[in-house]
């Protein structure tokens, strides 16, 4: 199996992940995702990068059958208002694409805030940075390694 920059930096930093593939076959919606390598869609999480109204970016963790509500998102990172960032923005400020985006190994380290129903899993999923790969691990060692915070943000 290929291994993706996630893979290399959870491995570099000895953190205990597990690695689910799944075939391409060009539908990156979340809740398929799931099914295709046969994990509870709760506990399936998704990446979405938005832009603040001073312009400064945030990463956020929700549930694939959940959305982000914006406006508990933007109280949450002390801004006025907040909005995803168009698609055709994300490869060039991440270094991912659509449906193959993670928190992890970004361009640019962005503050990042996971949906708080993750807590309530002992283990979640998210993209691994490649379509095709998912990676499952512990939210705590997520907030153990990385600048993180947990927080209801999503509806």
């Amino acid at each position: 199996m290929e291994k993706t920059n996630v893979m290399r930096i959870l491995s570099q930093l000895n953190i205990d992940y597990q690695v689910h593939t799944y075939p391409n076959d060009g539908n990156v919606d979340g809740v398929h995702v799931a099914n295709l390598i046969g994990i509870p869609p709760e506990r399936v999480f998704k990446t979405l990068v938005t832009e603040a109204s001073n312009k400064t970016k945030y990463v956020f963790l929700v549930p694939v059958l959940k959305s982000l509500d914006l406006k508990k998102a933007a109280k949450e990172v002390n801004v006025k208002s907040i909005a995803l960032i168009k698609q055709k923005e994300l490869l060039a400020l991440t270094g991912y694409i659509h449906g193959g985006c993670s928190p992890i190994g970004m361009k640019k380290a962005f503050s990042t805030v996971i949906d708080s129903s993750a807590l309530t899993f002992s283990k979640i999923v998210f993209s691994a940075g490649k379509i095709g790969y998912q990676i499952e691990m512990s939210p705590n060692d997520i907030e153990n390694v990385f600048q993180v915070k947990f927080a209801d943000v999503s509806i």
